[in-house]
């Protein structure tokens, strides 16, 4: 009867009933000369290896997936959640606890009338102790929040994954670009050497002043220096990329040059309505985290009303082992108990309010962790709108730099210009090709940010096994 009492009030709840909040954010992405404009359509599923497609940079990613210590502590931080809602959802049903146990007693001991001879008692017993009536859903209200801080915290992991993908293509292409401005400090550097042996030449001919030949070893001494600098930045990058792999670096997994690694990301597209970002990580946990506040509004009000708890006792007694089970020995004992607080100083109440009050803190930060993602993705939109344009730009400028390079160049050597015209144009074309291999670095790694700000990689789930199990939607 307990049982069959405790399912029927099961359903008698004081919990709100949650809404999900509406997007504060239009409905789809802003246009104008800084975006482009993509026909609205469904996010495509997508993974990283259709967006990353050099297996290199697969193979590193995969790698980080089971090396990288951030994952490592998002699954810890799952399991622990998960036991969490675990040990929460055990109180919803009752507890039964056993024991058994034995007496060996002689008869001569206490009244003078016992009768000789050793007796033996054994007993057994089960019981059920501490159960509560659920009957206004503190319990079951208490179980839906540590079930959604649970999914919350998978989703926080799935928002782990996602910056971790990202970070490591990012750190990959910037690895390709510092080498392929260690390339143009080489090249600079070569040139400079010819220029100071020209100019040498010519000044112990007579034609050339000292000025020309110290201008050309100041070029010189600063290639000499980034060629220092960009050392440097090359076995940073690898530190870096180590440390979020959380293993060594294959050299052969590293690319040569920007030229070969920027091509090998792919285009992902954008123009999709902006509720897909209700998908992203970041705003999944922040949806279930409001949740759990909802939930806690439930537990709260549930407290104000009177606890009910059940304890029932079953048990057998016997003086010889083979009739415990027979005749009298089984006996049989329940009860119940009511609480109520009677004054608390405004406790109870007060703690309904500070529920109240943390879901509109939750229900604020879930819509600001849309208008944030919202403004990711939009700036993002506005760089892609506008790079190809810099990047074709930037490459008439390295092209018009180098070809008056190799005129003044020319001139000098002719004896018609003077070596200022060639310093110039020397510089102008090493600042030049510095600038396109950045403007190039820009392109791609708006790529990255596009996928990373949209959040719609079909792969991205971690759990305390490891990233490929689901996460449950909301």
């Amino acid at each position: 009867m307990g049982a069959v009492l405790a399912l029927a009030l099961a359903g008698c709840s004081v919990e709100p009933k949650y809404v999900q909040p509406a997007a504060p954010v239009p409905p789809s992405w802003p246009v104008g000369d800084a975006y482009l404009i993509n026909s609205e359509a469904t996010l495509p599923a997508v993974t990283y290896r259709d967006i990353f497609r050099d297996a290199r940079l697969q193979k590193l990613i995969a790698q980080a997936l089971t090396q990288n210590r951030d994952l490592r502590v998002a699954a810890a931080n799952i399991r622990v959640a998960r036991e969490q809602y675990r040990i929460q959802r055990a109180e919803r049903l009752p507890e039964v606890t056993a024991g058994a146990g034995a007496t060996v007693s002689n008869g001569q001991s206490g009244s003078a009338s016992a009768g000789s001879g050793t007796r033996t008692r054994f007993t057994a017993d089960a019981g059920i102790t501490g159960f509560e009536l659920d009957l206004f859903g503190r319990v079951a209200s208490l179980t839906r929040a540590e079930q959604n801080r649970y999914f919350a915290t998978e989703a926080g992991a799935r928002a782990t994954w996602l910056t971790l993908v990202g970070d490591i293509a990012d750190a990959w292409l910037r690895y390709a670009a510092d080498a392929s401005l260690l390339k143009i400090a080489q090249d600079t550097a070569s040139n400079a050497e010819n220029s100071v042996r020209l100019t040498r030449a010519r000044l112990e001919g007579g034609i050339a002043p000292r000025t020309d030949l110290r201008q050309a070893e100041q070029v010189l001494e600063g290639a000499r220096a980034d060629l220092a600098e960009q050392r440097t930045a090359l076995a940073q990058d690898v530190n870096a990329l180590q440390l979020l792999i959380g293993a060594p670096v294959d050299p052969a997994l590293l690319p040569a040059s920007l030229d070969e690694a920027a091509p090998t990301i792919t285009e992902l597209p954008a123009g999709v309505d902006s509720s897909i970002l209700l998908r992203r990580p970041d705003v999944v946990q922040a949806e279930y985290a409001l949740r759990a506040a909802n939930a806690e509004i439930g537990a709260a009000r549930a407290a104000l009303f009177p606890r009910i708890s059940l304890t029932g006792l079953l048990g057998l007694a016997s003086n010889a082992l083979t009739g415990l089970f027979s005749g009298g020995g089984f006996n049989w004992s329940g009860g119940a108990d009511a609480s109520y607080s009677i004054f608390n100083a405004g406790a109870g109440r007060a703690n309904v309010r500070l529920s109240e009050a943390q879901r509109e803190a939750a229900v604020a930060s879930y819509e600001r962790a849309i208008q944030s993602a919202f403004r990711e993705v939009a700036d993002a939109l506005a760089r892609r709108g506008t790079i190809t344009e810099q990047l074709r730009a930037t490459e008439a400028q390295t092209n018009a730099a180098a070809d008056t390079f190799r005129l003044a160049e020319a001139r000098y050597r002719g004896g018609i210009d003077t070596f200022l015209s060639s310093l110039d144009a020397q510089r102008s074309l090493y600042s030049a090709r510095r600038t396109l291999v950045n403007t190039r670095l820009v392109r791609a790694s708006n790529l990255v940010t596009l996928y990373r700000t949209l959040g719609g990689d079909s792969l991205l789930q971690v759990t305390s096994q490891g990233p490929q199990a689901a996460i449950p939607q909301p």
